[in-house]
């Protein structure tokens, strides 16, 4: 297949890399307003550098859009007008009606996917195998201070992640929204049926965090998305009493993760899913619902 990536910032970069790697792609294309900075990326992988975007969409298959999200809703909309198969990174768009209008323009026939990466992520399949009738849940997504985004608040740029994996892995159905925050630091408290699911952002950590945090009446998950582990520590079954102290013996298990990149699964599902014409597994759909609750918690400031 012959691929493009539009846009050469971090995330292009990433799926130009990939694309270079994987056996499926026959050609690379790349094209950027900036174009010293095409040119050097298009020598580092032995891709093509496109004048224009046209240019381009005439010669793909398929493409990554990979420009800032403010361009988002006009670059997809070109691509559609070409009917080129298209992996929009997330969010969709900037706003959640930007989104509905592309989702109006988009053929059914057309493979379209937005890169939700984290759904890619290994420990989610596992987590979502173990969890059953959680009591609580608690996703956390800090990031040391930034200057990658500007045209996002921490909701769009981080938080959705773990959104899209609450909504369309994980719980399903109404809920209950409350939240408070800035942009640059976040938390929002879903309840689903009574269970309540905890996400918590920041753009203002000393600390890098992925992680989620499971309860459940017989064990405890804990699973971290950068490491790829996933924990399940499980109620004592012994109690024991040593020089008038208790001890406690918990059980503890490492669940076997077959750990990937995930945005190397992602990139190659993506170019499956065009071959032969399937839908992408995070629809359009999917992710304007995502944006949409992230525009709620903002809302609920």
């Amino acid at each position: 297949m012959d691929i493009g990536v539009i846009g050469v910032g971090a995330m292009g970069k990433n799926h130009a890399r990939i694309y270079s790697e994987l056996k499926s792609v026959s050609s690379l294309y790349i094209f950027d307003l900036n174009t010293a900075a095409a040119t050097e990326l298009g020598r580092r992988y032995d891709a093509t550098v496109c004048a224009g975007l046209d240019e381009m969409l005439r010669r793909v298959d398929a493409v990554s859009v990979c420009v800032p999200t403010r361009f988002h809703a006009s670059v997809a909309s070109d691509v559609l007008g070409h009917g080129v198969a298209m992996l929009l990174e997330k969010p969709i768009c900037s706003t959640a009606e930007q989104s509905r209008e592309l989702l109006a323009e988009i053929p059914e026939d057309l493979t379209v996917g937005v890169g939700h990466i984290e759904r890619f992520n290994p420990i989610v399949g596992e987590i979502q195998k173990i969890m059953r009738d959680p009591l609580y849940v608690e996703f956390k997504r800090h990031n040391p201070a930034s200057g990658r985004i500007t045209d996002a608040s921490v909701v769009e740029d981080l938080m959705i992640h773990d959104i899209d994996i609450m909504r369309n892995v994980l719980f399903d159905g109404d809920y209950a929204l409350s939240s408070v925050g800035t942009t640059d630091v976040c938390s929002a408290l879903f309840t689903f049926d009574g269970t309540p699911v905890y996400l918590s952002a920041s753009r203002k950590s000393s600390k890098k965090i992925r992680s989620v945090y499971i309860e459940q009446e017989d064990m405890t998950i804990e699973g971290d998305f950068m490491t790829q582990e996933v924990y399940v520590h499980r109620k004592p079954e012994q109690y024991a009493s040593e020089d008038e102290r208790y001890v406690q013996e918990n059980i503890i298990e490492k669940v076997l993760v077959n750990k990937v990149e995930p945005l190397k699964v992602e990139l190659a599902t993506f170019l499956d899913c065009a071959k032969q014409h399937k839908p992408f597994p995070i629809t359009p759909d999917q992710a304007a619902t995502n944006l949409a609750i992230c525009e709620a918690i903002i809302q609920s400031f």
